[in-house]
C-alpha cells in the first residue's frame, strides 16, 4: 500500500500536553476505525508548529477524507517515493 507523508500546520503543537495529545490520537483511531482497514497512521512527529505523520493508504484522497472527518488539517499529502537510509549507502 502506498505510504504518505503529511503536513500538519498546528500552531504550539510542540506545547501540547500529554492529554492534549492523547485526545488526538483518539480521535484519530476512532476515525480510522470507522474509515476501515484501508487506511492506517503509523506514526507522527511532533515539532514546534507542525505535526509530520506516516500513513498507508491506496491514496490521497483517502488520507484527505481522514483529515476532513478527524478535523485535522492536512496541509500538504505527499506520496512517499523512496525510503533511504544509511545502509542505502551500501
Amino acid at each position: 500500500m502506498p505510504k504518505f507523508i503529511i503536513e500538519r500546520n498546528i500552531p504550539g503543537a510542540g506545547q501540547l500536553s500529554p492529554q492534549e495529545l492523547q485526545a488526538i490520537s483518539q480521535k484519530s483511531c476512532g476515525v480510522l476505525n470507522a474509515m476501515g482497514p484501508q487506511i492506517q497512521w503509523r506514526e507522527s512527529y511532533v515539532t514546534g508548529d507542525k505535526v509530520y505523520c506516516v500513513y498507508l493508504a491506496p491514496d490521497e484522497e483517502t488520507v484527505r477524507e481522514h483529515a476532513r472527518q478527524g478535523g485535522f488539517p492536512a496541509d500538504a499529502v505527499n506520496r512517499v517515493a523512496a525510503v533511504i537510509d544509511p545502509t542505502t549507502a551500501g
